[in-house]
């Protein structure tokens, strides 16, 4: 379905397709001793719809949702140039007691 077909049908988005990847940096390790988790989400997703999904997917309770658009960046192989896609990241703040075992090995 295309994104403006999306668009018209009222920003619904399937569950399973809501959450990406996790995203697994250092600072983002660091954020997971605050109980806060990172998650590249889809572009169409909003803080409800992301809430949701890690609630279903990891059956933890979410206490707060943060979303940043990451813009595109200027990128270069040699001569060409060309731009990396935007996307969406969420930060995801567990209540306190949960955690997501998926982030602990990193």
């Amino acid at each position: 379905m295309s994104l403006r077909l999306r668009h018209l049908k009222g920003n619904r988005v399937h569950s399973y397709e809501v959450l990406r990847r996790p995203v697994i940096t250092e600072k983002n390790t660091l954020l997971v001793e605050q109980n806060k988790y990172t998650f590249e989400v889809a572009w169409e997703a909003n803080k409800p719809q992301i809430k949701q999904a890690v609630e279903k997917a990891f059956k933890v309770k979410v206490a707060s949702v943060n979303v940043i658009h990451m813009p595109a960046k200027m990128r270069r192989a040699g001569r060409q140039r060309g731009l990396t896609t935007p996307w969406k990241k969420a930060i995801v703040t567990l209540e306190p007691g949960n955690k997501i075992e998926l982030f602990e090995g990193v």
